[in-house]
């Protein structure tokens, strides 16, 4: 099948999924750009219908709360979820497995980078108090989970109460509104500032560094638990292999690496130091 945007209105159909599908629904996280992500990912269906021997459907959901919700009622098989959105998602569909982590530059986590206006009213963490920060969606990790976190812990700034919370969507998003003044200051994952730096998208003269956030858990790729166990462990075969630089572009990262879900216990006690319900969150 051609690859899809998948809308946010989407048919409810039952939980139940036939074991070894002849297709796989293989869902990105949309914090870029849709008609970019899906550019980016058709080596990725090659890839994957080539190793596994079944048609492949890439989705790309309006949101991630659509996404969450795909996962959560078997509307898609395997998923490339945020972390944040990843732990939200668990919360909500205990059967799914992650089961590889994306590596770059040898690790297996990220930051996220908090980003002012050059020229602007923001020269500091300090200068937030009172202004307009920008954040991508609610469920991002990088784009507001960790650096949300980060200004409480490091400058004592609480959101919509020292400054206004600003949800923008996409992280691509928030560096486009910086860059332009839109809002003086946001923050967006690290890896993402760089490559819309490469694509030339953001100016890096438009825009100045405040701060990173500590070290991420890197996002992970799930899959429906209820898969047949030889499925499963083609598909974790077909992640963990994966070389070509083609084929990884789709996730921005250099490879992948094996985890589980313990490694996202970090991101569940932030959740709890922002007094965030995750059952809340959309």
């Amino acid at each position: 099948m051609a690859l899809t945007a998948l809308p946010l209105a989407i048919p409810v159909i039952g939980a139940a999924q036939t074991r070894d599908p002849a297709r796989l629904r293989v869902a990105l996280l949309p914090d870029e750009n849709a008609s970019t992500l899906i550019q980016n990912a058709q080596p990725l269906k090659t890839y994957l219908e080539k190793t596994l021997k079944k048609d492949i459907e890439i989705v790309v959901t309006t949101d991630y709360s659509s996404m969450i919700e795909a996962m959560r009622f078997g509307r898609i098989e395997v998923a490339y979820f945020g972390p944040f959105s990843y732990v939200l998602a668990k919360s909500r569909a205990p059967e799914i497995e992650p089961f590889a982590v994306g590596v770059e530059r040898g690790s297996p986590s990220y930051q996220s980078i908090l980003l002012a206006t050059a020229g602007g009213p923001v020269k500091s963490l300090a200068d937030v108090r009172d202004r307009p920060f920008g954040f991508g969606d609610q469920a991002s990790t990088s784009s507001h989970l960790a650096p949300r976190a980060h200004l409480l812990r490091k400058a004592g700034l609480e959101g919509d109460k020292d400054y206004k919370v600003v949800h923008l969507g996409t992280h691509d998003a928030v560096a486009r509104a910086v860059q332009a003044g839109q809002v003086p200051a946001g923050a967006l994952s690290e890896p993402i500032f760089r490559s819309l730096i490469e694509r030339k998208v953001i100016d890096p003269s438009r825009v100045i560094k405040l701060d990173v956030t500590a070290d991420i858990p890197n996002y992970p790729i799930t899959m429906q638990g209820n898969l047949a166990p030889q499925l499963k462990q083609a598909i974790r075969d077909a992640f963990l292999g994966m070389r070509d630089k083609d084929v990884l572009k789709a996730f921005r990262v250099e490879s992948f690496a094996a985890t589980t879900d313990k490694a996202y216990d970090i991101l569940r006690e932030t959740a709890q130091v922002l007094k965030m319900d995750l059952a809340k969150v959309k």
